[in-house]
């Protein structure tokens, strides 16, 4: 599909507060198509940033969806230095709650209903906010760690999908012990010939395309109250 509609990008910081209770600023881009159907907010893995440049790609494929996203750091520069903090779902699932409520008190973006796509840890991330958020409209993991989620897996209920190479061999074991945990309407593709990072040719294409139809199918116009 070729966009017809014009984007518009701002960028933006996300209040939030440190581990210590300080309050701090998180970087964004926020971009939305005109008549946005939804906003998907990205949740990226250990070592990357709103910069990826894999989710980026996904991003474009999703605004080709008129579908609005929101890419931020779940860390300040500082805090991903220090390793065990990419490794702390806890910590990483309050900065992705912080930046929904941001969202939900923007007046462009409101109205929008939510999606959360993660990658790696942010995926865990991603399924913990949705446990504790029964507004979220639906879930996306690319190579995920969903089973670092532990038992918030019980607690999601929106639809969810796992997108998962065929040669991540571990991941793609790891995600279908946790696909059984889910409830809701759930579902794994397993994307023939891809690795972890999916950069065989092809490959990243294909998962954002899954991504792009799974959040146009459940991102579903919202009540405000």
């Amino acid at each position: 599909m070729t966009l017809t509609t014009a984007l518009s990008a701002t960028d933006i910081a996300i209040p939030a507060r440190s581990s210590r209770g300080s309050p701090l600023d998180l970087p964004g881009r926020l971009t939305l198509p005109e008549h946005a159907r939804g906003l998907v907010l990205f949740a990226h893995g250990s070592g990357s940033s709103r910069l990826s440049p894999r989710n980026q790609h996904v991003a474009h494929v999703l605004h080709e969806s008129w579908i609005g996203t929101l890419l931020y750091d779940l860390l300040t520069e500082q805090e991903a230095a220090e390793r065990v903090n990419v490794f702390d779902i806890g910590l990483l699932g309050e900065r992705l709650a912080a930046a929904i409520a941001f969202a939900r008190s923007q007046e462009r973006t409101a109205p929008l209903p939510i999606g959360l796509f993660g990658a790696s840890t942010g995926a865990a991330a991603a399924l913990v906010a949705a446990a504790h958020d029964p507004e979220i409209a639906a879930v996306v993991s690319r190579g995920g760690r969903p089973d670092m989620a532990g038992a918030a897996l019980g607690r999601v209920h929106c639809p969810t999908l796992f997108i998962v190479g065929s040669r991540d061999e571990e991941v793609l074991a790891l995600n279908r012990l946790a696909l059984e945990r889910l409830g809701g309407q759930k579902q794994l593709s397993v994307i023939p010939g891809a690795t972890h990072l999916f950069e065989e040719p092809g490959t990243l294409d294909e998962a954002a395309r899954l991504a792009a139809e799974w959040f146009a199918r459940h991102l579903h116009p919202r009540s405000l109250p």
